[in-house]
């Protein structure tokens, strides 16, 4: 499969897998999973169709890891709109967590932080590289550093996605600083 086709089949899943099942008939259990054949079908009945190769090949492939495959079924690690509960565990974060954005939208998160907008949760990276290629797919980059160890000690809940992104509900402006 070419790098092209491989992205498009990663859109296609990432949008019906975290935004809008219902577009392409499939219904998401409670925990965000869905039967591949289900997948496969729907994919097909609505003029996309893709192979479980392709669908495989994604999975296997996609450096951020996006979706994890079990018992015959797919899910989208994190990042979904429509309600699902991925059992996620709370767990202590590392002193520090980085958040990459751009620099039109500072004003605002110093304003009121960091928040999930229509996600269930803020995305945070483990490292500043990982930060800055998420804040480069919306223009220049600007790092944030999150300050999760002070967060975590007042009470805020810190999750971790089978993908290695740290997921929290809001950064309030007084545990973020700017990273040049």
């Amino acid at each position: 499969m070419n790098d092209q086709r491989t992205v498009k089949v990663s859109k296609y899943l990432s949008k019906h897998l975290r935004h809008q099942p219902e577009r392409i008939g499939i219904t998401l259990d409670a925990n965000g999973w869905v039967d591949i054949e289900a997948v496969l079908r729907a994919c097909a009945l609505h003029g996309f169709p893709v192979t479980r190769e392709e669908i495989d090949h994604v999975v296997e492939t996609n450096d951020k890891r996006r979706f994890a495959v079990a018992d015959g079924r797919i899910r989208a690690s994190q990042g979904h709109t429509v309600a699902v509960d991925l059992g996620l565990s709370p767990v202590q974060p590392p002193p520090y967590l980085y958040h990459g954005t751009v620099s039109r939208v500072l004003d605002a998160v110093r304003a009121e932080g960091l928040r999930p907008m229509a996600r269930h949760h803020v995305h945070l990276s483990p490292d500043r590289e990982t930060a800055t290629r998420v804040g480069a797919r919306r223009g220049s980059p600007v790092v944030l550093s999150v300050d999760a160890g002070a967060m975590h000690r007042e009470g805020h809940a810190f999750y971790v996605s089978e993908n290695g992104v740290w997921l929290t509900e809001t950064v309030p402006p007084q545990f973020l600083r700017l990273r040049p």
